[in-house]
């Protein structure tokens, strides 16, 4: 709030003018308070998240071990796929999924040159027919399966069960507003964008709406909701390639 006093005197009168300007507070200021008042509903998705990591970890030990032992015996290359993400208040953080393509890159020059272009316009390059994917990474990418290793992000603490997806610093730099109120929350392996709109996941403009609804009305209940629905998206494989 700004407070101007004008005094002006006109022989035995003096007239007081009082201007008072009250800054409106901003979307991300007013979301940064809701999710400030909602400590508890915090503490328990941090203890959901650490819990569910572990037992999914562990129920799904065989086929992580599968899934990496094929991945290391039919392509050159390392078994996981670590880039860089935009986490918990705009810190930078390795996102982990089993690798799903040919690491030399230069052998498949123009589905990797159409990606370093669509990246400049912040636009994630994906294809259903994409050279670099290897056959085991259809696979995996069709049943999900290349996320499980997300798992250990969020034990980690860089990532939550259920948030915004995880983006590319690239995706987030022509929406900096929104950059800003997405970091309020870690980033999820599952969403309301996930269940919501799934096909289109090249650009961070086509998550805005769903973000910010999640932030707006986050809850540790709503979170229970979007894992319940989950499993039928995943098995749809909508937008999985």
């Amino acid at each position: 709030m700004e407070v101007k006093i004008n005094s002006h005197s006109a022989t035995n009168e003096k007239i007081l003018h009082v201007h008072v300007s009250v800054q409106e507070p901003t979307k991300f200021e007013i979301l940064e308070q809701s999710i400030s008042n909602k400590q508890f509903h915090l503490f328990l998705k941090r203890s959901f998240d650490i819990t569910i990591a572990l037992l999914l970890i562990i129920l799904f030990a065989p086929i992580l071990i599968t899934v990496a032992l094929i991945i290391k015996l039919t392509s050159r290359g390392p078994v996981l796929y670590s880039n860089e993400r935009v986490g918990l208040g705009g810190a930078h953080f390795k996102c982990h999924k089993f690798r799903s393509m040919v690491s030399d890159q230069a052998s498949k020059q123009t589905d990797h040159k159409r990606h370093l272009e669509h990246a400049e316009k912040g636009i994630l390059h994906k294809e259903k027919n994409d050279t670099r994917i290897t056959w085991i990474g259809k696979i995996i990418r069709k049943t999900s399966i290349d996320e499980l290793p997300q798992l250990f992000n969020v034990l980690n603490g860089d990532m939550s069960i259920v948030g915004p997806r995880p983006l590319v610093p690239f995706m987030l730099k022509p929406f900096p507003e929104f950059k800003e109120i997405r970091c309020l929350v870690r980033p999820g392996i599952t969403g309301l964008w996930q269940i919501r709109d799934r096909e289109h996941n090249t650009s961070a403009e086509f998550m805005i709406e769903h973000d910010t609804e999640y932030i707006e009305r986050y809850s540790f209940f709503l979170d229970m909701k979007i894992l319940a629905e989950t499993p039928v998206v995943v098995l749809s494989a909508r937008g999985a390639y």
